[in-house]
């Protein structure tokens, strides 16, 4: 099954640098099937991130590569995934970073 891998960045994304390597042990990364990002797509499709580098801001995630999500767009990310049942770790991954103020990265398909 087609996985999308989510993790808490330690240092924040350099500005200049690109996020493309795929490197989900090094952020201690979660999977979360496909099917359950795709139920959420649509809801945070207009929340502000960033794609592969700090130079692209874009709304939503991207889909089939890297996503920097950052620590004023969390809260957001938290009110989609509140009320399902399916994406409580993320949530909660999520919540954590809030918590310590840190941007997640988002390794998509």
């Amino acid at each position: 099954m087609a996985k999308h891998e989510f993790g808490i960045m330690q240092a924040d994304p350099e500005s200049g640098k690109r996020y493309d390597e795929y490197e989900p042990e090094k952020y201690n990364c979660i999977s979360v099937d496909d099917k359950y990002i795709e139920k959420i797509a649509d809801e945070i499709s207009s929340i502000d991130f960033y794609w592969h580098t700090l130079d692209i801001p874009a709304k939503g995630i991207a889909y089939c590569g890297v996503t920097l999500i950052p620590p004023e767009s969390i809260e957001s990310v938290i009110t989609v995934l509140k009320n399902n049942s399916e994406l409580v770790q993320l949530k909660e991954m999520f919540e954590k970073a809030s918590a310590e103020n840190k941007w997640v990265i988002h390794f998509g398909l």
